[in-house]
């Protein structure tokens, strides 16, 4: 099983959800950077459950615990091992039906690789529990971007069908704003209108009482990544973020920029014309998201994701006994969430920091870490 991501900064993550904790090793992180636990703390509250109708009944803390690699609030250059223990598990909702594949989940697909030897309670490591150890590492990498003069932030471009304002993607500085008006908020349901907050929650209220649940789109935008960073093919900015937000559970597509729009364009609607901005190369528009060639050019890069339905219904459905080997009916007992995507924008934010986090480290080594102000060598 590969559970490591990165070759210049790497997280392995470790865990399943129902045994005693999940958690991640971040190796990689130059000594002395600044560990805030409260930014920490904020981004692990983003995702973590409510029992609110919109989420899962499960509610834990999620306290993240330092094994290794943090004292005094700093990072001591070695390997950092944190933990967030489980602290609401109920393995006995899984027991009735543990012999029946659930429609949409990895059941049938993890007995075929590890042969019934895998912890099938709770989805084990497949679960969705497990993104809490990479939002944990991320954040802290998130974190030293910022210092860096990056900032990520994700928010919730479409959900049960209802959609939010997009980002301006051709637009710099409205897009900057944007991106402070989602960092600001302390609300854990990341918009951009507020108009529809109201309304897209009643949809997932409504899809839950039905035993049903919703799926949606998320937007994210990265700025103030140099030009430079990337490279052509196998490591390019467009394949390192996407290996990471594959990583997401029920992530299921990817778009860059003007994405599937480009099929019905021409190319002289598709490029981004150069022009200068002072000192600065920029182009007029942004439809190329930022990349050129797999190399980021300096422009905010902005990716959505598909965000499928939580494949965890309370509606009956046709599924396999596997160990009978007969056909079933299989009616999901345990506490489930209609809709993910509200807890799943803060871990596309942190995944897409390990992704930048490792691409910025190929290029600059630690200095970006180091010397946060000072690392740049801007393209002239």
């Amino acid at each position: 099983m590969k559970n490591t991501f990165g070759s210049d900064l790497s997280l392995t993550i470790f865990g399943e959800s129902h045994g005693r904790a999940v958690g991640a090793v971040l190796d990689g992180m130059a000594a002395g950077v600044p560990v805030e636990e409260a930014f920490l703390a904020a981004c692990m509250d983003k995702r973590r459950a409510r029992g609110d109708g919109l989420s899962t009944p499960r509610v834990e803390g999620d306290a993240v615990q330092f094994l290794s690699g943090v004292v005094n609030s700093r990072t001591t250059g070695t390997a950092i091992a944190l933990m967030i223990e489980n602290q609401n598990t109920r393995s006995g909702d899984y027991a009735k039906t543990a012999d029946l594949l659930r429609p949409g989940h990895a059941d049938y697909t993890a007995y075929a690789k590890y042969h019934g030897y895998q912890d099938a309670r709770g989805g084990g490591h497949f679960s969705g529990r497990v993104t809490a150890a990479l939002v944990a590492g991320g954040a802290l990498v998130l974190r030293a971007l910022n210092r860096a003069g990056i900032e990520i932030v994700t928010h919730i471009g479409r959900c049960a069908g209802i959609s939010d304002a997009p980002f301006a993607l051709d637009d710099p500085a409205a897009l900057a704003a944007q991106a402070e008006a989602l960092l600001n908020k302390s609300e854990d349901f990341a918009l951009l209108d507020g108009s529809v907050e109201e309304p897209m929650k009643a949809a997932i209220r409504a899809a839950g009482a039905e035993g049903d649940s919703v799926g949606g789109v998320l937007e994210t935008a990265i700025l103030g990544l140099p030009a430079g960073v990337g490279e052509p093919y196998f490591d390019s900015v467009e394949s390192k973020l996407s290996h990471l937000a594959f990583s997401i559970p029920a992530v299921k597509g990817i778009e860059f920029g003007s994405g599937f729009g480009f099929a019905d364009q021409k190319g002289s609607e598709a490029n981004d014309a150069f022009r200068m901005q002072g000192e600065r190369i920029v182009t007029a528009t942004n439809h190329n998201a930022g990349l050129n060639g797999g190399i980021s050019n300096g422009m905010p890069v902005v990716f959505r994701t598909a965000v499928k339905p939580t494949p965890s219904i309370y509606k009956t459905q046709d599924t396999v006994d596997y160990i009978a080997k007969k056909d079933a009916e299989l009616s999901i007992q345990g506490r489930h969430d209609p809709c993910i995507v509200p807890r799943a924008a803060i871990v596309q934010t942190c995944a897409a920091a390990l992704a930048v986090g490792d691409l910025l480290t190929a290029k600059y080594g630690m200095a970006w870490m180091e010397d946060p102000t000072g690392y740049r060598k801007e393209v002239l």
